[in-house]
Order: C-alpha cells, then sequence, then structure tokens
C-alpha cells in the first residue's frame, strides 16, 4: 500500500484485521508501504506529492488522465523498474510473502514484473483490492493478478474491458474495519455517552483526515437554518469533525453558536459519531461514502477530488442515497427541510443507502483470498532468490 490518502491504509488495515478475527494465527499480515520503506526518490515521498497535487486539483486532473492511456502507464512504470526493481524485490525476499494484496494503483506491475523474474507466479498468490468505488485509474486492472476485487459493479465492468477474465474478478464492495461493520449500536445509547442532545436530529459534517472541504462555510450556514428563528429554538444539532486541521477547529469554537454543536478534531470512533447521527456532509471520498452507507446515514456530497472520487458522486446520487451541492447555504437548506418539512425524503435516503451498503465485504474479501490459498496448496518455504539483473529484462 501507500499512504496516498487515507484509504488505501484504511482498507490494508481493514483486510489485516479481517484476518485475525476469520483465521486467528494462521496468517502472519505485514501492512507495508512499499515505496516509502524500500526505494529512492521520487518514490518514497508519494505521500507529500499526493498531498500537494490534490491541493492543486487542476494539476492532479492532468496527472490523473494523462496517465491514464496503458501506454504511457506501461512506459512510466518500466521507467520506474529500471531503477527501482531491486529494492522492491529486497523488500519482497524480507517476507518472503506466499500472498500478495495490492491496495494500490502502482502496486501491480513492478510486485508482479518481480515474481515473473523470479518463477514464482504461479507459486504467490497476487490479488488487488481496489478502494475506489466507482472512477478508478487503469493501473488498478493488470491482467496478471489472481483476483481482482471490485467494490462496484461499474467497476468490474472496466476490468472486464481491460483484459482481465470474469473468473479474476469478484465484486464484494469496499473492505471496511471490522470494528466498524459489526457494531451494534443504539442511537439513543450513543446520544447519551457522546453528550448530544437526546431529542435534537443531528448532521455529521465531515471535514476529511487533512481538514477539507468548505466546512467553515458550511457549519455557520447549518447554525443559521437550524435555528428557528420564529420560535426561539433549535431544529437541529450538529456534529463538526475537523480532522487534523487545529486551525479549523480551533476558529468554529471561538463562534457562538444558537443550536447545539460540537467540534472535534481526528476521530478513531466514526461508527459511534456516524451512528448517533440523521444524516451526513462530506466530500466524496470512498470509505466515508462506505461507511455512511453502513450506517445508513443520508449523504449530502459538497466536494470531490477529480479524478477517483469523481465517479462517487453518481454512485450515491443515482442509487437514491444523497445530493451533491458545493454550496454551503444549499446544502444548509437541504439538512434543514430533512429534519423538518421533508422527513420523508430523509428515511428513504436512508433506507437506499443500507441497500446500498456492504457491510460484510472485508470479510467476503479475506474467505476468497482464504479459498485461492487452500487450492493452491501447502504454503511457506517458497524459494525466493536475488535476480542478478532487472534492467536488461525491462
Amino acid at each position: 500500500m501507500s499512504d496516498t490518502g487515507g484509504g488505501h491504509r484504511a482498507s490494508a488495515e481493514a483486510i489485516r484485521d479481517a484476518f485475525k478475527l476469520e483465521f486467528g494465527d494462521e496468517y502472519r499480515i505485514f501492512v507495508k508501504d512499499v515505496w516509502k520503506e524500500y526505494t529512492g526518490w521520487p518514490l518514497n515521498n508519494m505521500e507529500q506529492q499526493y498531498k500537494f497535487m490534490v491541493k492543486h486539483v487542476g494539476l492532479w486532473s492532468v496527472a490523473f488522465h494523462g496517465t491514464s492511456p496503458r501506454w504511457i502507464h506501461s512506459v512510466y512504470l518500466a521507467a520506474i523498474a529500471a531503477f527501482y526493481a531491486k529494492e522492491v524485490e529486497a523488500g519482497l525476499m524480507e517476507y518472503k510473502p506466499d500472498i500478495i494484496i495490492s491496495v494500490h494503483p502502482l502496486m501491480q506491475h513492478i510486485p508482479l514484473w518481480v515474481l515473473k523474474w523470479q518463477g514464482l507466479q504461479k507459486k504467490v498468490i497476487f490479488v488487488t483490492v481496489i478502494t475506489d468505488l466507482n472512477t478508478c485509474h487503469r493501473t488498478w486492472f493488470h491482467p496478471g493478478v489472481n483476483r481482482l476485487y471490485c467494490p462496484s459493479e461499474e467497476v468490474a465492468k472496466r476490468a472486464s474491458l481491460d483484459r482481465l477474465e470474469g473468473s479474476q474478478i469478484r465484486v464484494f464492495g469496499l473492505p471496511i474495519r471490522p470494528s466498524f461493520c459489526r457494531a451494534v449500536l443504539s442511537k439513543d445509547d450513543l446520544r447519551v455517552e457522546l453528550e448530544m442532545d437526546p431529542t435534537l436530529p443531528a448532521v455529521l459534517l465531515m471535514g476529511g483526515g487533512e481538514g477539507m472541504g468548505p466546512v467553515k462555510k458550511t457549519a455557520k450556514a447549518l447554525g443559521e437554518a437550524l435555528f428557528d428563528k420564529e420560535l426561539g429554538k433549535p431544529i437541529g444539532q450538529m456534529i463538526v469533525i475537523c480532522g487534523r486541521n487545529e486551525a479549523l477547529a480551533s476558529t468554529l469554537r471561538s463562534l457562538e453558536w444558537n443550536i447545539p454543536v460540537q467540534i472535534k478534531g481526528f476521530q478513531k470512533q466514526m461508527e459511534k459519531w456516524m451512528g448517533a447521527c440523521d444524516c451526513i456532509i462530506t466530500k466524496a471520498g470512498p470509505g466515508t461514502i462506505a461507511e455512511a452507507l453502513i450506517r445508513g446515514l443520508p449523504i449530502i456530497l459538497n466536494d470531490y477530488i477529480p479524478g477517483q472520487e469523481k465517479g462517487n458522486v453518481p454512485f450515491v446520487v443515482d442509487n437514491g442515497a444523497g445530493v451533491f451541492t458545493r454550496r454551503p447555504k444549499e446544502t444548509a437548506q437541504i439538512v434543514a427541510e430533512w429534519f423538518t418539512t421533508k422527513s420523508d425524503e430523509l428515511k428513504r435516503k436512508s433506507e437506499n443507502a443500507l441497500k446500498l451498503a456492504q457491510p460484510n465485504a472485508v470479510f467476503d474479501i479475506v474467505k476468497d483470498i482464504h479459498e485461492l490459498a487452500c487450492q493452491r496448496g501447502p504454503l511457506a518455504n517458497i524459494p525466493y532468490i536475488l535476480t542478478s539483473s532487472f534492467s536488461s529484462l525491462i
């Protein structure tokens, strides 16, 4: 995996935890950022490069779409392999894995080349778990994998068009950590635990792990829209998750509010906050969307990263699980209507969200990988050897 966005590590750790729950000590799982730990510049700095580019969305859009054609990304991946295949091979030799699970679009080609050069393609199981719900980069699709786990039928169709066979493709959903998927929660109990108003409907405003999105303007608009001036009382309450953006959290805490508001930083138990709320406002990150669907939360999408997140908008909207708007005042108005005159619409979107949810995805994935391992026969003692040279083979 690679820490380009929080979703790849979250998916990797969800798969690791599901393996432990399902199979105990039968497997030893290692979560590794191959580029950061085993290669040099620019690959070992991908996390910072990604953060820079998504802040300059035009640059990211060019990078995403410009490298999509196979002939282009095949050339640059071959060039990368010429420089760093030995380092990737060294990383594999350190652990001598029986199974390799990739949760990043740039983690297929070079490891598979290494396995081919090692003569281990038929011995080591290699699977890819796609962590984008709808629109995904074509580097996710490599015909050499044993299995490709797709989060949606739309992604599976694109995989079929990109040379993968039906026998390689499984559609299970996005892997979400087991502690979230299997949590049995009572909204009333959660509101007591989280010190929320037990009677008012609640909206959860997400800023993402880095506090991205128009959170401040939306929060202020919600503060106004959820206060009934005629009655002189609130019609809803708000929870704002600012992520790691401490400046944003401090600014919001300094404001005066006419409705019950809680301002929070980075949270590890999002299942509780989602379980206590009635709808969510967030950018179109796949992990947050998948979690919201599991909790049956109607979703207001207020932003997306061009490329991999753009397709998440129709995924939510066309399936009746939410709406999209970038305008804070319109967002606030939608929430106010859901909490008053359009409560039936809120209920309907909640039901649609639950229908779209795939809470067992991570368990389906690890069970299928286990079946692949059983079919392959006894694991361990796979003969990894150091290849003398890669550059002549590229």
